[in-house]
């Protein structure tokens, strides 16, 4: 999933945030994106638009009536070249002038004047943010199609503690690859998919359980989701973060899995069973923790229900069904 190529308009309004658009520049730039930077007058008092120009190798645009574009009417030339508009950080005042259409700058001209998809990452006070004025402008946004990244909590600039802080990097770039990434060729399609290791309790604090780290089914969550399904995640212990816009659903042992997956296979279209789930079992688990003693010890284990064989049986007509074997030997055949 890439954004090479893609033309960005990142608009940057007045907020302390203004540093951490700087590294968005640059990390939309190095990820192969055309990023033109339109900053309003007052986010030039927070950072220098020359930061930009050296960030993106393009002239930052501050001015509606600078004679020295190459186009005369440059907003009308940026809308169009535009594949997403990202304002970020998007102040209370900017995000006022957007839900009510007002064009008083170069920032506000040229959103006005796009037909792309457009995402805004607020920046702001906490009381500003919550102002109820605020709020109804977010809701008309909405409305109106914009795609809303909800600000972090924390210690903002101004001391105050609370939602208000522009959204983390990462998170607005997939935001961002979520709209303009790939073509939606999955819209209207259900997607289950498991991910992960089980973990079979042995007693209270220990558990037998596998490598797995369930990197392989959350990129596949991620790539279906970026193509426009409906992406559903049965997810045993993971060593990563689960992507953003898929429904999760935890689990610990292979019995919850089994549970979990068979219970909605019917309703999906796609069913990628990508976990790493236990063959075994410990036939009892204790409920105080084991305790050493001299001599060997023996774990009685009981076979696990097979996921994929259900859904085999059970498999509904025109349903995509994908399982993964992991061998260590003679792969093919093994699989097979």
């Amino acid at each position: 999933m890439t954004i090479k190529g893609k033309n960005i308009l990142l608009g940057v309004s007045s907020s302390i945030a203004c540093y951490k658009a700087a590294g968005l520049a640059r990390t939309l730039y190095k990820m192969g994106a055309n990023v033109q930077v339109i900053m309003t007058k007052n986010a030039t008092q927070f950072i220098s638009p020359l930061t930009f120009e050296q960030l993106t190798v393009r002239k930052c645009l501050t001015d509606t009536f600078d004679r020295n574009y190459e186009i005369k009417v440059e907003h009308v030339s940026l809308a169009r070249w535009a594949d997403a508009v990202v304002v970020a950080p998007a102040s209370a005042n900017v995000l006022a002038k957007l839900a009510h259409g007002i064009a008083d700058d170069m920032l506000t001209t040229t959103i006005l004047a796009c037909n792309c998809p457009k995402l805004a990452a607020p920046a702001m006070n906490t009381h500003m943010y919550e102002n109820p004025v605020t709020q109804d402008n977010l809701k008309a946004l909405r409305h109106y199609g914009w795609d809303i990244i909800e600000p972090a909590d924390g210690l903002l600039a101004c001391g105050a503690i609370g939602k208000g802080k522009m959204p983390e990097e990462d998170e607005i770039i997939d935001h961002l690859l979520r709209v303009i990434a790939c073509e939606k060729d999955l819209a209207g399609k259900k997607v289950l998919i498991s991910a992960g290791a089980t973990r079979e309790p042995i007693d209270p604090v220990r558990f037998i359980t596998n490598h797995s780290s369930g990197k392989m089914g959350y990129a596949l969550a991620r790539a279906a989701m970026h193509r426009g399904a409906e992406v559903t995640v049965v997810a045993a212990h993971t060593d990563v973060e689960p992507p953003l816009f898929v429904n999760v659903v935890p689990v610990q042992t292979a019995e919850e899995m089994y549970d979990a997956i068979v219970s909605r296979a019917q309703d999906y279209d796609f069913v990628i069973k990508a976990a790493a789930v236990a063959d075994y079992t410990p036939a009892v688990t204790a409920d105080n923790k084991i305790k050493k003693k001299d001599g060997d010890m023996s774990i009685p284990l009981v076979r696990t229900k097979d996921i994929l064989k259900t859904l085999g049986e059970n498999k509904r007509p025109g349903q995509i069904l994908c399982g993964f074997s992991m061998e260590t030997e003679n792969v093919l055949e093994n699989s097979r």
